[in-house]
């Protein structure tokens, strides 16, 4: 009687005469025998790295197709219907030990590729498929996604996107990004940029939307047509996410209209058939991403004559135009309706609840706007123009659409981070009914060309993702598994530099990388540009405090004005007048000075791991120790200027002419501090463009333009100026 599913096997057989068993399946000359279905790419993906596991633990290994049912081998995969295994979600997976025989258990080829993988990873632990402990594996959000912009048609611009543009027309980049998403469990690959359709299609209707020959498009086809199929078969999901109302500079030139918030006729009709015909000509491709992007919001654009959009408007020109082209098309595809100021809960809610699409709508929003890589709480969000959180959007609980929180990263670029227990925290304290996963990517940077490293020999990487491996890594799997133990980060770490322990290492990362955390944690920041971590830059302002108009660097006086983002910290302000006026701190809060005791306390406990490790270390590895020292030594500078900052303000407040010298002291530390920052980074980076391109004729911090720790020292030198020179309150 034919069976109902289809059962994958991966058989470990050995192919050693019996009298030789015993020694042939412990033995480094023991040969395995990997038996599975090749027509599985995902499986095939697994395999692969399963088998490079084997050979690496000594032991040769055979291939073999089998799609039989026959549990012959010392390893079996199966693959199975979902209500033959309840306990087993969509991308999960059983480890089970029984018999003398390993079996893996997965409903989907997605879940058993990750169930290869596990026994690959344990193996390079050290472990045999024979002292593997029995779990059950489930993914704890079912989308764990990255956010790539792409060069072309780009939101932001200038140097620091189109530096890029070669790489990202490389397939051999993006096989390369792949593979550590597969790796590292993450399963939506999402691409953004203003308006993608031309470089995607010649527009059936409208072939003057783009300009290229047909030769170019052939080139433009075969790049997505790859990429969306390499994606596939690992297990990624690839979406495209576009800012609307938006069309190609030649679509506006040739038809007279303009290029943003053009509500017109026939912008309508060439958006909602250009959104059918990509989803018609590319089969791979999972899902179209709207925003409602920055001119559709409620005030003209530059130059416009066309009337304000009320949120009304603009769900309605969605509907009729993404929505209907997605419906218009001959397959079904996920539909993904960012939150942002523009937008409004219960217009999104009537037109989704409308549009009866058969998969859940995703729905993301900025958790902490543009910043999330600060606290775990969710101070603010995008949705608002007042900043705090809109709870329309999930209550009422939706029933066909999830949340995904987009974990925005513009503060560092540059330097390696890795905090795994901030993760952790973030997935805890941010696990609703409402939520299905997260997004983790940057708007400003693109993590193609590394062109911030020197040219040198201990540079072993190709693209930037592959500097900061331990970010991806910690991302995709922590919200793939919450759960997952350091061990396995450590042993990354061992494995990569051939270290007797990773431990070290991972507990240097997670303390270095509490640096920019806590920075915007307690300096309330909202757009992109308006905090850059790793630099201590803000070189747009807030609305949370004082800006000087003299530099983006954060002055001193910038810092004590300046609003906090989590509600737990106090600012140097606040606090100031809580002491002056006797009155209690909250044991809730924690002031500026117990944050500084606890930046001293990271950049201690990474400073004596690098003097451990550094000796003997490897070129790369040294490389990746010198970035902990500078998160260190960042530690220390912001340590002492908020512990300036209290003593100036008391100054200011108290007359006390001895706070004003200790202030003085203090930032004297930080110009050390931040001389050996520019002394550890000159040593392998080089001046790299920031917001170059981007800035405005009228802003004032053009320093921003380009970044380099060194040419901010006079910045530094001039808080030690700001202090000899300060006034009294009130008599400023």
């Amino acid at each position: 009687m034919k069976r109902q599913y289809i059962i994958f096997w991966v058989c470990v057989l050995v192919s050693f005469p019996p009298f030789v068993f015993a020694q042939a399946t412990g033995g480094k000359n023991a040969q395995v025998a990997i038996s599975f279905d090749t027509s599985s790419k995902p499986l095939r993906f697994g395999v692969d790295h399963l088998e490079k596991a084997l050979q690496q633990a000594g032991q040769s290994v055979r291939t073999e197709a089998r799609t039989t049912q026959a549990k012959t081998g010392n390893i079996t995969i199966q693959v199975r219907p979902a209500q033959a295994e309840p306990t087993i979600r969509e991308e999960g997976y059983r480890i089970s030990y029984q018999a003398g025989q390993l079996q893996l258990t997965a409903v989907d080829p997605v879940g058993a590729m990750y169930a290869a993988l596990d026994v690959a990873e344990q193996i390079s632990m050290g472990k045999t498929w024979k002292t593997l402990a029995s779990k059950t594996v489930n993914p704890h959000f079912t989308v764990r996604a990255l956010k790539v912009n792409l060069p072309w048609s780009s939101y932001r611009s200038g140097p620091a996107m189109e530096v890029h543009t070669d790489v990202c027309k490389d397939l051999t980049y993006w096989q390369k990004l792949l593979d550590q998403m597969a790796e590292n469990h993450f399963n939506v690959l999402s691409l953004w940029n203003i308006h993608p359709f031309p470089f995607m299609v010649k527009p059936t209707n409208f072939p003057e939307a783009n300009s290229f020959s047909d030769k170019e498009m052939a080139e433009w086809k075969q790049l997505w047509t790859a990429l969306f199929r390499m994606a596939k078969e690992r297990g990624v999901e690839p979406y495209i996410v576009n800012w609307n109302i938006a069309v190609s500079p030649e679509f506006a030139k040739h038809y007279g209209v303009n290029e943003r918030n053009d509500t017109s006729a026939i912008v309508k009709r060439y958006t909602r058939e250009v959104v059918t015909q990509v989803i018609n000509e590319y089969p791979d491709l999972a899902g179209i991403g709207i925003t409602l992007a920055d001119w559709m919001s409620n005030f003209k654009a530059e130059g416009s004559t066309l009337p304000d959009m009320t949120p009304k408007d603009r769900e309605d020109w969605l509907e009729e135009t993404i929505v209907a082209g997605i419906k218009a098309a001959n397959r079904p595809v996920k539909f993904l309706h960012r939150s942002v100021l523009s937008a409004d809960p219960a217009e999104m809610r009537r037109v989704i609840n409308k549009a009866h699409l058969p998969d859940t709508t995703l729905v993301e929003i900025k958790f902490n706007w543009s910043h999330g890589h600060s606290t775990p709480v969710l101070a603010l969000t995008h949705d608002s123009h007042s900043g705090k959180r809109d709870d329309g959007y999930w209550n009422p609980t939706p029933t066909n659409y999830r949340i995904q929180w987009m974990i925005r990263n513009e503060d560092f670029f540059i330097l390696r981070w890795g905090q795994p227990d901030f993760i952790r925290r973030h997935v805890a304290q941010n696990t609703a009914p409402y939520v299905n996963g997260y997004f983790v990517g940057s708007e400003g940077y693109i993590p193609a060309r590394d062109y911030s490293h020197v040219a040198n020999a201990h540079r072993t990487w190709n693209y930037a993702f592959e500097k900061q491996w331990l970010f991806y890594q910690l991302w995709g799997r922590l919200l793939y598994d919450p759960t997952t133990p350091d061990a396995v980060f450590e042993a990354s770490f061992a494995n990569r530099y051939a270290l007797k322990s990773g431990k070290p290492m991972v507990e240097a990362s997670a303390a270095a990388s509490q640096m920019p955390l806590r920075l915007a944690s307690f300096f309330g920041s909202t757009w992109d540009y308006t905090l850059y971590s790793e630099g201590f830059l803000s070189p747009f302002p807030a609305s949370k405090g004082f800006q000087d108009n003299v530099s983006s660097f954060i002055s001193i006086n910038e810092l004590i004005d300046h609003q906090t983002l989590d509600p737990a910290y106090l600012s140097i302000k606040d606090y100031v007048m809580s002491v002056q006026e006797k009155k209690p701190i909250s044991t809730d809060k924690v002031s500026p000075l117990a944050l500084a005791d606890l930046l001293d306390a990271d950049s201690k406990t990474v400073l004596t791991r690098v003097q451990q490790l550094r000796p003997g270390s490897s070129p790369t590895l040294a490389c990746e120790l010198a970035d902990l020292e500078t998160w260190a030594y960042l530690s220390r500078y912001f340590a002492d200027k908020l512990r300036a900052g209290v003593a100036l303000q008391t100054y200011r407040i108290s007359q006390n002419k001895a706070q004003q010298q200790q202030a003085i002291d203090l930032l004297t530390k930080c110009r050390d501090h931040w001389q050996k920052v520019s002394e550890i980074t000159a040593s392998h980076y080089h001046e790299v463009p920031y917001i170059e391109g981007y800035v405005s004729k009228e802003n004032a911090y053009k320093d921003a333009k380009r970044f380099f720790w060194p040419n901010y020292l006079p910045q530094v030198e001039r808080d030690i100026r700001l202090a000899e020179e300060a006034s009294l309150v009130g008599k400023q």
